[in-house]
């Protein structure tokens, strides 16, 4: 029985990149061999297991076998006689098929550590085109690394794309690796793939036009990608990718306020203060703000945030107190806090 680091680890070793979580092979063994030496099962799919002390995933050596569309349409078999090569040679991309020894040997049968040092994303073998989710881990990883996509590798993703398999991906799976994608350091080559392959017009038909830049969190992204989309829009592109409700919360919140981010009006801006309950919500503000301002290079949210705080600033309770009738409250907490408005502007 022996075990060999695969896959990322290796990969953001040899590029001299923070190593965050080590995927382990092992090839020779059973599952009774592995939960007698302490290991503890925890695969659903094929044999996967943990290890007793540091908690690292150990995968049997496995090798795979399409029978169905999509993602899980795959047969596993795992054995012991099932060698460390043909475990590589199911993998997606030659960069993620490199194995170390325990005794630091690499073992690189598809000549991964040449296509790192070349800049290059290739394919392992003509068993990529049996998962189309591996189209959008290609077009992550060049938003990761900014490596060209081989030409045989991006034919391979045309052809998956036109034979329909790519109508298969699974929703979870595309916001994961497309999410992913979004916030790596250059997500527009992430968009340039998609788009070369015919995957963008499918997948995201709603997009036209993209960002000039990509800045901060994931929720301000996905609200900049969004900037130029109307409500239904927005609502389709959501709900095709599974779109959690934190990003699409803030992208149809940009969407909606767009003409009063703009206004000098005192009660316009206090209209948008509380359109996007920013009063009880400064954080999620806050970042409705740092989108504009890179959806629209120029916006000043200087104006804004002075606006807001001098609202904050009032004191509801005094108002209420004052106030001749329960109902009178609302009118004069929105007077005093567009007078308040007014005097910052």
């Amino acid at each position: 029985m022996k075990a060999y680091v695969v896959g990322g680890a290796v990969r953001d070793e040899l590029l001299g990149l923070p190593v965050q979580d080590k995927d382990f092979v092992v090839v020779g063994a059973t599952p009774e061999q592995m939960t007698a030496a302490g290991y503890k099962p925890v695969g659903k799919d094929f044999p996967v297991f943990l290890h007793p002390q540091t908690h690292e995933e150990y995968a049997l050596a496995r090798t795979e076998r399409k029978s169905g569309r999509g993602y899980k349409g795959f047969t596993v078999h795992s054995a012991p006689d099932v060698t460390l090569e043909q475990d590589l040679a199911r993998r997606d991309l030659t960069i993620n098929a490199i194995a170390r020894a325990k005794d630091g040997a690499f073992i690189d049968p598809f000549n991964g550590r040449k296509d790192l040092q070349d800049g290059v994303l290739r394919h392992v073998s003509a068993a990529f085109a049996e998962d189309p989710v591996r189209i959008l881990r290609v077009a992550r990883f060049a938003a990761r690394f900014s490596f060209r996509i081989a030409d045989e590798t991006m034919q391979l993703m045309k052809q998956m794309v036109d034979s329909g398999e790519a109508n298969h991906l699974v929703r979870e799976r595309v916001w994961q690796e497309f999410s992913k994608g979004l916030a790596e350091p250059h997500p527009e080559m992430m968009f340039d793939a998609l788009e070369r392959c015919g995957l963008r017009a499918k997948l995201l038909p709603e997009l036209k036009t993209l960002p000039r830049r990509f800045e901060g969190p994931l929720p301000v992204r996905f609200a900049v990608l969004c900037w130029p989309l109307t409500e239904a829009e927005i609502d389709a592109l959501c709900a095709r990718l599974r779109v959690p409700n934190e990003e699409r919360e803030l992208a149809m919140l940009a969407c909606r306020t767009q003409k009063l981010l703009g206004s000098a009006r005192p009660d316009e801006l206090l209209l948008l203060f509380k359109r996007a309950d920013a009063f009880r919500r400064p954080e999620r503000f806050a970042l409705l703000l740092q989108a504009v301002s890179l959806a629209q290079p120029g916006f000043n949210p200087e104006r804004i945030d002075k606006a807001l705080a001098a609202a904050a600033a009032i004191d509801a309770g005094e108002i209420a107190r004052r106030a001749s009738a329960p109902a009178a409250i609302s009118a004069l907490l929105d007077q005093a806090r567009e007078q308040a408005i007014a005097a910052v502007l």
